[in-house]
């Protein structure tokens, strides 16, 4: 079977006009009962490369939450201008370390039973680095294996990189306590003092600026307002804190970023790897930015089951919600046939979901209807597999994490 990395090579370039590109890949499953979700791998190369471009020579560590798939993780992996992953949980990243050397768990973790199984193994605390803002994290894992047990486990610090503007406050996500380049540092002192670990590395995400569209039609002013400024702010602040961990720890990475700031991180010279993934398969939310247009690599199609009005078709499923704020962007985005819509009172259905617009009234029953998730890697955790299409044929198939058994959250 060719794997999905030579597939990707040499597929053909996505179809220019959405028109086509939508009525190919309807050809290209025609004889495919729905739910029916497809990676296009056009579509998948181009913006893979994209993102290459766009960090300019920085790696780029992918983001495997945004993809859940391995073979997808694996075929990005192979192209020029990536390395490594970044991880969501313990016992994922375990799993992936047993075929790739370089995982960095994004997030803290108190997961007991993944920890005394990382600490079993040699080989896997070579191969994975621990994220933690906060000493009562390393409490945990001494709890469970102390250090007179276990090989030295590699960790990371995580950074806040939200922006605390002068007269609005917090900007940004709520992660990490240590947020000034002396808190910082005195956490990686204590982490040094520290039998059984070792600092090798520091994450800062700037989510206001990576995860926050700035061409969305909505409030866009402000927005690119916010963006400067935090971006100034962010790149003298992380910049002290690089400085001021180097004499304590010989840092191996300097991570930043995501798919929607990658070339602001980038220029930033005193970081050595970027993280993305979400830009890969495309989720809807990335739509509206300047600086790039991803293809819609990631879709799934429903098929019309009821029309219970000449202007209203009713699609099988449906209510697929991305996580974060029970929001309207939140949900999947019915793109095609162009012009369709949820209704207000019904949003996308546990089971069924009624489109209405003038596209409606010439789908009949049986029909199909294609969608796009919010976000890049959710859709993985609805279906078993993604069809894999080359222009207007499925070339083969990849398991998601759920088709090969796996749920990590």
């Amino acid at each position: 079977m060719v794997s999905l990395a030579q597939s990707m090579a040499d597929a053909k370039q996505p179809a220019p006009d959405a028109a086509t590109f939508w009525r190919r890949q309807t050809q290209a499953i025609a004889d495919v009962s729905g739910p029916v979700a497809t990676l296009h791998l056009g579509a998948l190369r181009h913006n893979a490369l994209d993102m290459a471009v766009r960090a300019a020579g920085v790696p780029i560590r992918v983001a495997s939450k945004s993809v859940r798939v391995r073979a997808a993780i694996d075929a990005t992996l192979a192209l020029p201008g990536y390395a490594g992953i970044l991880a969501f949980t313990l016992p994922e990243a375990l799993w992936l370390a047993e075929t790739h050397d370089d995982v960095v768990l994004g997030y803290p973790t108190v997961d007991r039973a993944a920890i005394a199984t990382l600490a079993q193994s040699e080989e896997a605390c070579a191969r994975i680095t621990l994220m933690i803002d906060d000493l009562a994290q390393l409490d945990v894992v001494d709890a469970v294996v102390p250090p007179s047990a276990r090989p030295t486990i590699r960790l990371a610090i995580d950074a806040d990189a939200s922006w605390r503007a002068p007269a609005l406050g917090h900007i940004g996500v709520r992660r990490s306590p240590v947020h000034e380049p002396g808190e910082v540092a005195s956490l990686a002192r204590a982490i040094t003092r520290r039998d059984g670990f070792r600092l090798v590395g520091l994450m800062m995400y700037e989510a206001q600026i990576a995860g926050q569209g700035d061409a969305t039609g909505s409030g866009d002013g402000l927005i690119r307002w916010m963006q400067q400024r935090s971006s100034a702010e962010l790149l003298e602040r992380r910049q002290a804190i690089v400085a001021a961990l180097r004499p304590i720890a010989p840092l191996e990475f300097v991570n930043g970023g995501g798919t929607g700031s990658l070339e602001f991180t980038a220029s930033d010279q005193a970081v050595t790897e970027v993280t993305a993934g979400s830009g890969l398969f495309a989720g809807h939310l990335f739509d509206g930015y300047r600086a790039f247009a991803p293809q819609p690599a990631a879709a799934f199609s429903l098929e019309v089951v009821r029309k219970p009005t000449s202007d209203i078709a009713t699609v099988l499923g449906g209510g697929w919600i991305a996580s974060g704020p029970p929001v309207a962007s939140r949900q999947p985005k019915p793109v095609w046939p162009a012009g369709l819509r949820t209704l207000p009172r019904e949003g996308a259905g546990e089971v069924q979901t009624p489109l209405q617009g003038e596209a409606a009234r010439s789908l009949s029953v049986g029909d199909r209807v294609w969608f796009r998730h919010a976000k890049s890697g959710e859709l993985a955790e609805r279906v078993d597999h993604y069809l894999l299409v080359d222009d207007d044929t499925v070339v083969g198939e990849a398991p998601t994490y759920r088709g090969e058994g796996k749920a990590f959250l």
